[in-house]
């Protein structure tokens, strides 16, 4: 019988929550979460826990998309951490030895314990605890072999590759799922959580220069045919971009001649790489302008629309 006292019900604070957790045992932590992101592991790697087990998501698809961060697995790995993947996994399950469970919609990321709306329960109770254990057993047992470093390696080399050249992990196959099949036949749909929410970072990329305007009139498609700007940035090749990191979003911006601005698409960015990111001749040959040195900011993906203007 679930004694009522030992359940609360709770709908924000999820931080606050995982971290007196951990604090009252670090003895063992299980986890089971789709997406897991490195700006929200700073609590839970602090107290060390003994036995850290992460039931996760494989999907190179994620990485890709920027929902979860291969490096945050990285950090779970050299923590000591032992990870499993399951496809299309969508539960999440916290467990703390034998004296807490926590049941909630939110994700391992900052967004989810700290802004967005996301609701579960905290519970004490001895019963649950232990069904919810049996639970993560079963789906260790069916996940499969456990992640290691060089599996992680390959994974981030494909990942760049694919999206340096313009991958769109929603819109293309292409990029592999490594989790293991759970045995459920009937797949439930997975939202991915905004990436916008999660991002470190955030810019806005003009367009054009103060003597070469457009008019407001100008198509985004237009734009985006002249600058290539749905998979690279333009920048001029004294101001690399050294700034932006892997996941900063970015606002594309056009300088117009009336209003001043029009922002019309917004991307996630990968770091600049110097070696990689130089217009090629082929880019020379396509675009003239180019030829005054111009360098690159990758996108991962874009969105585009008239978002705003002003």
């Amino acid at each position: 019988m679930i004694k009522q006292a030992a359940i609360r019900l709770v709908d924000a604070g999820w931080d606050r929550e995982l971290s007196e957790a951990i604090r009252a045992d670090s003895s063992e932590v299980h986890i089971v979460c789709p997406f897991i992101k490195k700006g929200a592991l700073d609590c839970l790697l602090s107290h060390r826990p003994r036995n850290l087990q992460v039931i996760t998501r494989f999907n190179l698809a994620d990485f890709a998309e920027g929902v979860s961060d291969i490096e945050a697995l990285r950090l779970l790995l050299e923590a000591g951490a032992g990870i499993r993947g399951i496809g299309d996994l969508h539960a999440k399950l916290y467990l703390f030895g034998t004296s807490r469970a926590i049941i909630t919609s939110a994700n391992l990321t900052r967004a989810a314990l700290t802004r967005n709306h996301e609701f579960g329960m905290v519970a004490d109770d001895a019963a649950v605890i232990a069904a919810c254990r049996d639970y993560f057993d079963g789906l260790w047992r069916r996940a499969g072999a456990g992640l290691s470093r060089d599996m992680l390696d390959s994974w981030e080399e494909t990942v760049t590759r694919y999206c340096a050249a313009s991958g769109r992990p929603n819109r293309a196959s292409g990029l592999d799922d490594f989790g293991a099949d759970s045995g459920i036949v009937a797949k439930l749909p997975v939202s991915l959580p905004p990436v916008v929410a999660d991002a470190d970072q955030a810019f806005v990329k003009f367009l054009g220069e103060g003597h070469n305007r457009v008019p407001i009139s100008c198509t985004t498609l237009e734009e985006i045919k002249e600058t290539d700007c749905h998979w690279a940035l333009p920048y001029p090749a004294n101001r690399r971009p050294r700034g932006v990191k892997d996941g900063a979003v970015m606002f594309i911006a056009r300088l117009t001649d009336e209003p001043d601005i029009r922002i019309f698409g917004r991307a996630i960015a990968m770091k600049h790489d110097p070696d990689r990111d130089n217009a090629s001749r082929e880019d020379i040959a396509r675009r003239s302008w180019k030829e005054k040195g111009i360098i690159y900011n990758s996108n991962q993906n874009l969105l585009t629309g008239p978002v705003a203007s002003g």
